[in-house]
Protein backbone atom coordinates (compact mmCIF):
# COMPACT_ATOMS: atom_id res chain seq x y z
CA UNK A 1 0.00 0.00 0.00
CA UNK A 2 2.83 2.38 0.76
CA UNK A 3 4.32 1.72 -2.66
CA UNK A 4 1.10 2.84 -4.35
CA UNK A 5 0.98 6.02 -2.26
CA UNK A 6 4.59 6.74 -2.99
CA UNK A 7 4.07 6.25 -6.71
CA UNK A 8 1.02 8.52 -6.64
CA UNK A 9 3.02 11.19 -4.86
CA UNK A 10 5.93 10.82 -7.28
CA UNK A 11 3.65 11.02 -10.32
CA UNK A 12 1.20 13.70 -9.17
CA UNK A 13 2.14 16.09 -11.95
CA UNK A 14 1.80 13.39 -14.61
CA UNK A 15 -1.57 12.24 -13.28
CA UNK A 16 -2.84 15.82 -13.05
CA UNK A 17 -1.71 16.46 -16.61
CA UNK A 18 -3.45 13.28 -17.78
CA UNK A 19 -6.68 14.31 -16.02
CA UNK A 20 -6.58 17.79 -17.55
CA UNK A 21 -5.89 16.34 -21.00
CA UNK A 22 -8.86 13.95 -20.72
CA UNK A 23 -11.19 16.72 -19.52
CA UNK A 24 -10.01 19.03 -22.30
CA UNK A 25 -10.53 16.33 -24.91
CA UNK A 26 -14.03 15.61 -23.59
CA UNK A 27 -15.01 19.28 -23.63
CA UNK A 28 -13.52 19.82 -27.09
CA UNK A 29 -15.40 16.82 -28.47
CA UNK A 30 -18.67 18.05 -26.96
CA UNK A 31 -18.10 21.56 -28.29
CA UNK A 32 -17.33 20.26 -31.81
CA UNK A 33 -20.49 18.15 -31.80
CA UNK A 34 -22.58 21.13 -30.68
CA UNK A 35 -21.02 23.36 -33.32
CA UNK A 36 -21.70 20.79 -36.04
CA UNK A 37 -25.31 20.44 -34.86
CA UNK A 38 -25.82 24.21 -35.03
CA UNK A 39 -24.11 24.38 -38.42
CA UNK A 40 -26.46 21.71 -39.82
CA UNK A 41 -29.52 23.49 -38.47
CA UNK A 42 -28.30 26.84 -39.77
CA UNK A 43 -27.67 25.43 -43.25
CA UNK A 44 -31.08 23.73 -43.32
CA UNK A 45 -32.93 26.84 -42.17
CA UNK A 46 -31.25 29.07 -44.77
CA UNK A 47 -32.06 26.52 -47.45
CA UNK A 48 -35.68 26.33 -46.27
CA UNK A 49 -35.97 30.12 -46.43
CA UNK A 50 -34.51 30.13 -49.94
CA UNK A 51 -36.83 27.36 -51.13
CA UNK A 52 -39.81 29.12 -49.52
CA UNK A 53 -39.07 32.26 -51.52
CA UNK A 54 -38.78 30.25 -54.73
CA UNK A 55 -41.99 28.36 -53.90
CA UNK A 56 -43.82 31.60 -53.17
CA UNK A 57 -42.75 32.88 -56.58
CA UNK A 58 -44.27 29.78 -58.21
CA UNK A 59 -47.50 30.33 -56.25
CA UNK A 60 -47.74 33.97 -57.30
CA UNK A 61 -46.99 33.17 -60.93
CA UNK A 62 -49.68 30.49 -60.91
CA UNK A 63 -52.26 32.67 -59.22
CA UNK A 64 -51.74 36.21 -60.46
CA UNK A 65 -50.09 35.67 -63.83
CA UNK A 66 -51.72 32.33 -64.63
CA UNK A 67 -48.34 31.33 -66.01
CA UNK A 68 -48.58 27.62 -66.84
CA UNK A 69 -44.83 27.24 -67.33
CA UNK A 70 -43.25 29.16 -64.43
CA UNK A 71 -46.26 28.65 -62.16
CA UNK A 72 -46.35 24.91 -62.82
CA UNK A 73 -47.79 22.92 -59.87
CA UNK A 74 -45.20 20.18 -60.40
CA UNK A 75 -42.50 22.74 -59.70
CA UNK A 76 -44.42 23.69 -56.57
CA UNK A 77 -44.51 20.06 -55.49
CA UNK A 78 -40.75 19.73 -55.86
CA UNK A 79 -40.26 22.73 -53.58
CA UNK A 80 -42.74 21.32 -51.06
CA UNK A 81 -40.94 17.97 -50.99
CA UNK A 82 -37.51 19.56 -50.51
CA UNK A 83 -38.83 21.91 -47.81
CA UNK A 84 -40.38 19.00 -45.91
CA UNK A 85 -37.17 16.98 -46.15
CA UNK A 86 -35.09 19.88 -44.84
CA UNK A 87 -37.59 20.56 -42.05
CA UNK A 88 -36.84 17.10 -40.61
CA UNK A 89 -33.39 18.35 -39.59
CA UNK A 90 -34.64 21.45 -37.79
CA UNK A 91 -36.02 21.08 -34.25
CA UNK A 92 -39.11 22.79 -32.93
CA UNK A 93 -42.23 23.67 -34.85
CA UNK A 94 -40.58 23.78 -38.28
CA UNK A 95 -41.48 20.17 -39.14
CA UNK A 96 -45.18 20.48 -38.28
CA UNK A 97 -45.40 23.84 -40.06
CA UNK A 98 -43.81 22.32 -43.17
CA UNK A 99 -46.39 19.55 -42.99
CA UNK A 100 -49.17 22.12 -42.69
CA UNK A 101 -47.83 23.94 -45.77
CA UNK A 102 -47.75 20.63 -47.66
CA UNK A 103 -51.37 19.99 -46.67
CA UNK A 104 -52.42 23.52 -47.67
CA UNK A 105 -50.71 23.11 -51.04
CA UNK A 106 -52.29 19.68 -51.56
CA UNK A 107 -55.77 21.04 -50.84
CA UNK A 108 -55.50 24.33 -52.73
CA UNK A 109 -53.07 24.21 -55.65
CA UNK A 110 -55.77 23.37 -58.20
CA UNK A 111 -57.71 26.54 -57.37
CA UNK A 112 -54.84 28.95 -57.96
CA UNK A 113 -55.53 31.40 -60.75
CA UNK A 114 -59.30 30.81 -60.79
CA UNK A 115 -60.19 34.25 -59.44
CA UNK A 116 -60.78 33.16 -55.84
CA UNK A 117 -58.12 34.36 -53.42
CA UNK A 118 -59.01 31.90 -50.62
CA UNK A 119 -56.71 29.20 -51.95
CA UNK A 120 -53.88 31.72 -52.25
CA UNK A 121 -54.53 32.97 -48.72
CA UNK A 122 -54.36 29.44 -47.28
CA UNK A 123 -51.11 28.65 -49.05
CA UNK A 124 -49.65 32.06 -48.20
CA UNK A 125 -50.59 31.58 -44.52
CA UNK A 126 -48.70 28.27 -44.55
CA UNK A 127 -45.67 29.96 -46.12
CA UNK A 128 -45.73 32.78 -43.57
CA UNK A 129 -46.08 30.45 -40.58
CA UNK A 130 -43.26 28.23 -41.80
CA UNK A 131 -41.05 31.25 -42.46
CA UNK A 132 -41.69 32.58 -38.93
CA UNK A 133 -40.97 29.24 -37.23
CA UNK A 134 -37.83 28.79 -39.36
CA UNK A 135 -36.56 32.23 -38.36
CA UNK A 136 -37.35 31.44 -34.72
CA UNK A 137 -35.34 28.21 -34.94
CA UNK A 138 -32.46 30.15 -36.46
CA UNK A 139 -32.58 32.76 -33.69
CA UNK A 140 -32.58 30.07 -31.00
CA UNK A 141 -29.17 28.66 -31.98
CA UNK A 142 -26.43 29.10 -29.39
Amino acid sequence: MTIVREQLRNNTVALTSLLIALLSLSYNTWRNERTEHNRNIRAATFEILTKLAEFERVVFLAHYDRDKLSGNPRTGWTYIIVINDLAEVVPGSVGPRAGALRDAWRANWEDLGKGDDRSLERIDRGITELRESTLQALRSLR
